[in-house]
């Protein structure tokens, strides 16, 4: 499990930290490793022309003393001054590596010419947006297309939400130190970090309020089947999803269910829809019957059963609830394992705000919507964002952008539906689901196009890679 702390956690395990070392050695530590991930990135340092953005945080203390190491292995080092207030040893230890110091005035030259800018403008106690004369250097790397590497955090966005409301650096590398940053997961932010390449420092951290699985975390929550195992101890799903009017749905979640761990899958609806269901998947039975959760909504259309749908909400059995489903959600703060996996304009419309806010402050909206409707909430995008109703996070970042087209929610929803009727929690059902969901696209895309059903069909090998078969 990757983890990403606040900055008030990350202040307070280095400040205990620093009081156990000798003065100076957190910050040794940090631009050693930000020296090192600098010449990595350049493929080498010998006579590299390497501009420092240098404001007045620790990060650009940080980012002084890895130019003082570059410089001594052969690099032109240039720290352009954007504050008077710049790390006095970091900027003397650059001075006697031979680096050198100068204004942000008639720099365009030196920009253009550069191999690599580090954005060591603002710390993770920034607030969002840029001051003119940074954010004029800032431009000029970005016009001339040189790389940024940010040290921490790309300066400009907001480190605890994600979100990048003002202007921000877009680094092609960011380096970070201890732990991940919020900003590290949630878009728009995350977008901005590009790859995010962690150095430990030796942080003593309290548990996290966000999370982001790795594959071990897949291979412990998965429910494999067990040598007793049968069709009805491994879960029956109920799927009440697609219509006459949109009969694809049902057969595009029936494929994403039987993608899953499910033993059985019951699809419950229109006669020809199950005929549709049938012919793709054999396997499926029509009808009612006792089942361990149910995935309802995609492509219910006109064909919505809202007093239905509340009526399954209300009893024991977990529920995912998905795009038209989404409709019969209410705020009575009374629903028992319910995920709801809306996309940016369904929980924009949940909430009464414009879709536009929603995808600038993902996280705010995910965590607002479990509270309010107290179910667990599975936000689609780029980064998708699971919340609970106790205020843990998880983020999936794994997901190809091909993975943004027609019936991909379909694949996702029968997919979850699988792993909750299997057993697990909705959380665990949320996170592990859009992880193999992103996984199976991976695998079906190869960087192409694909298709929901490509995406369906791939999930059976995709999770086999996942757990080591």
């Amino acid at each position: 499990m990757r983890s990403a702390h606040t900055v008030e956690q990350v202040r307070a395990a280095e400040a205990d930290l620093m009081a156990r070392l000798p003065e100076g050695t957190l910050m040794q530590r940090a631009a050693t490793g930000l020296a090192v991930a600098i010449s990595n990135f350049l493929g080498g340092t010998y006579g590299a022309r390497v501009v420092l953005l240098i404001g007045s945080g620790d990060n650009g203390g940080d980012a002084l003393y890895a130019g003082a190491r570059l410089a001594r292995r052969g690099a032109q080092v240039t720290a352009i001054l954007l504050s008077d207030k710049a790390h006095q040893a970091g900027t003397e230890a650059l001075h006697a590596a031979g680096g050198r110091l100068i204004s942000p005035s008639g720099v365009e030259g030196l920009i253009r010419s550069a191999d690599v800018v580090v954005d060591g403008i603002v710390g993770i106690g920034g607030r969002p947006g840029l001051r003119e004369d940074a954010l004029a250097v800032v431009q000029f790397a970005e016009r001339f297309g040189v790389p940024i590497v940010a040290v921490d955090t790309p300066s400009g966005v907001d480190v605890d939400t994600g979100e990048a409301p003002e202007p921000h650096v877009n680094a092609a590398l960011t380096v970070t130190f201890g732990t991940h940053k919020i900003c590290h997961f949630i878009d728009p932010a995350a977008t901005a970090c590009g790859p995010v390449h962690l150095i430990d420092i030796g942080l003593d951290l309290p548990p996290a309020e966000v999370e982001s699985l790795q594959t071990s975390d897949i291979r412990r929550l998965y429910p494999v089947p067990h040598g007793e195992s049968d069709k009805y101890s491994r879960g029956v799903l109920g799927l009440m999803v697609g219509s006459t009017q949109y009969p694809g749905a049902a057969v595009i979640a029936t494929s994403g269910a039987l993608g899953g761990p499910v033993g059985m899958v019951r699809y419950v609806g229109p006669d020809t829809v199950a005929e549709a269901v049938r012919a793709a998947h054999p396997e499926i039975v029509a009808g009612n019957g006792r089942v361990q959760a149910w995935a309802i909504g995609s492509g219910l259309g006109d064909e919505l059963d809202i007093p239905r749908i509340r009526e399954l909400l209300d009893a024991e059995e977990p529920v995912v609830l998905d795009a038209d489903g989404l409709k019969a959600l209410d705020d009575s703060g009374d629903h028992v394992d319910v995920l709801a996996t809306p996309h940016a304009g369904e929980l924009a419309r949940l909430l009464d705000v414009d879709r536009a806010t929603v995808e600038a402050e993902r996280l705010k909206h995910a965590r607002l919507a479990a509270e309010r409707y107290d179910v667990t909430v599975l936000l689609k995008g780029s980064t998708t964002v699971i919340a609970s109703t106790d205020g843990q996070v998880r983020v999936n970042t794994n997901a190809t952008p091909w993975l943004a087209t027609a019936g991909a929610g379909d694949v996702l929803a029968g997919l979850c539906g699988s792993l909750l009727a299997s057993g697990l929690t909705p959380l665990d059902a949320g996170s592990v689901g859009a992880y193999l969901h992103a996984a199976a696209a991976n695998l079906a895309s190869s960087s192409g196009p694909i298709t929901a059903m490509s995406v369906a069909a791939a999930l059976p090998e995709a999770t086999r890679y996942l757990l080591g078969g």
